[in-house]
Formats: C-alpha cells, structure tokens, sequence
C-alpha cells in the first residue's frame, strides 16, 4: 500500500492512509491475529461472513434487475427533512404572525 505525502502534508497522508487499511480490512485482520482463533470458530466465522457477502451480492443484484426498491439515501450533515411536531427555531415566529393575534 503506498500513499503520497504532497506538500509535507503528512497529517492528511495519514487520514489517506488510515482510510485505505479501513477499507483493505487491515484493522479486523490484525484485531483477529491479536489471539488464538480455534479452527472450529475459524471455520464458522468464514462461512458466516461468505453468506453475508453472497446476501450482499443478491440483493444488490435484485435492486439492479429492480426486483426490490433502491433503500432511500441517508442525509447528510443535517440537511435532511426536520421531524414532524418539532417547531424550527424561524418556523416558530411566523407561526404566531399568521394567526392574526397580537401579544403585547
């Protein structure tokens, strides 16, 4: 695995980095290798995540020939729809504005 360091930027070759040994699967690896793993575990683990991957691949293949929705994309940083019966704090004033009544 190799990452380039622009710029002496080394903070952000790190990130890049850590980012490509998430993806890898490096980290679950070293975590496993870290104690003895009995091969009847060994071999319930493997099975159990090859039906995981073959569910994944099924379903992702479903979606593709349209057999079952596409799941809804999340939203990000807050930009989503608010829950409903939760006042916003702008909603909130022009609420009382459109009434028509007047505290003072």
């Amino acid at each position: 695995m190799q990452v380039l360091v622009r710029d002496n930027n080394v903070d952000q070759a790190l990130r890049v980095l850590k980012k490509k040994m998430q993806r890898e699967g490096i980290f679950r690896e070293m975590k496993q290798r870290k104690a003895y793993e009995k091969p009847s575990v060994r071999k319930a683990r493997e099975k159990a995540e090859a039906v995981r991957r073959a569910r994944k691949q099924a379903r992702k293949t479903a979606i593709r020939e349209g057999l079952i929705a596409a799941p809804k994309p999340k939203p990000r940083f807050g930009a989503g729809p608010r829950r409903p019966g939760l006042p916003s704090t702008s909603a909130a004033p022009q609420a009382q504005q459109s009434t028509g009544t007047a505290s003072a």
